[in-house]
């Protein structure tokens, strides 16, 4: 007999369960991307961090559910679906692209709502809130958004191959695209949270600058780290990603908690 669903089992996906782990690591995707992007990196983590890598609607398991075309409303959900996870164990966030923006609104959210300081942010390949821009993307026609794609490399070779799996993903790659390119950033108080701030050096989508901006954000500390690759450096590099959470995690003992290697 089939499980009910619940919030978690829509929104999350725990690769490799960890149920001592000491702190949750909510793993935000790209436009486009689902949760199985963060699989490998998942494999990597120590045993005291547990990847929970989240599953956007409309794509993969979720394709019958509605698109969220808000990066607002996509935190809302989000925090909606962690906020009973919140008192299990401290989280941390990480966001590549999209999910950057995502994981921002997430942590304001947490700070202002459940008082729950995240471990730390880790914004990835996104420029700082205060620095959104668009590039309109999401008004291209399909054959516009398949060219972005194989620009970026972002999306699986094989739906890059297959025009059916294609035509399936493209309706919610252009909602996320549009909720990417239509976010606002809103003033408001600083992080308390740290935030690490990651970018390929070859990247042809955000500049360096715009990535070291998110230090504006955090009334904490903030380290930029830059790694060989493009926009989505994190595929070459997932073990060295992997070696900088596991660093910056490594100080939450230094804070109160404790974190085995």
């Amino acid at each position: 007999m089939a499980l009910p669903a619940t919030d978690e089992s829509l929104w999350f996906r725990r690769f490799h369960p960890s149920p001592d782990a000491e702190v949750s690591l909510v793993c935000l995707p790209h436009a486009g991307g689902a949760a199985s992007f963060w699989f490998p990196l998942s494999e990597l983590l120590p045993p005291g961090v547990e990847a929970l890598a989240v599953q956007y609607p409309g794509r993969q398991d979720r394709r019958h559910d509605p698109h969220i075309e808000s990066v607002h409303e996509m935190a809302r959900e989000v925090f909606t679906a962690l906020r009973p996870l919140a008192a299990e164990r401290p989280l941390a966030l990480f966001g590549h692209s999209m999910g950057a923006s995502v994981g921002f609104e997430l942590a304001r959210l947490l700070e202002a709502e459940l008082d729950t300081v995240p471990v730390a942010l880790f914004a990835s390949s996104r420029p700082a809130p205060s620095r959104h821009r668009s590039r309109d993307i999401h008004r291209l026609d399909d054959a516009g958004i398949i060219s972005e794609l194989q620009l970026v490399s972002g999306t699986d070779a094989r739906i890059l191959g297959d025009a059916e799996l294609l035509q399936l993903a493209l309706p919610s790659i252009r909602s996320d695209y549009k909720a990417a390119e239509t976010y606002e950033y809103r003033p408001g108080p600083r992080l308390a949270c740290d935030i690490v701030g990651l970018i390929g050096d070859s990247d042809n989508r955000v500049a360096v600058e715009e990535v070291a901006s998110w230090q504006e954000h955090t009334s904490g500390s903030f380290r930029l780290e830059v790694f060989p690759g493009g926009h989505f450096y994190l595929g070459e590099q997932k073990a060295a990603v992997a070696g900088v959470i596991a660093d910056t995690l490594r100080t939450y003992p230094a804070r109160g908690g404790q974190l085995t290697d």
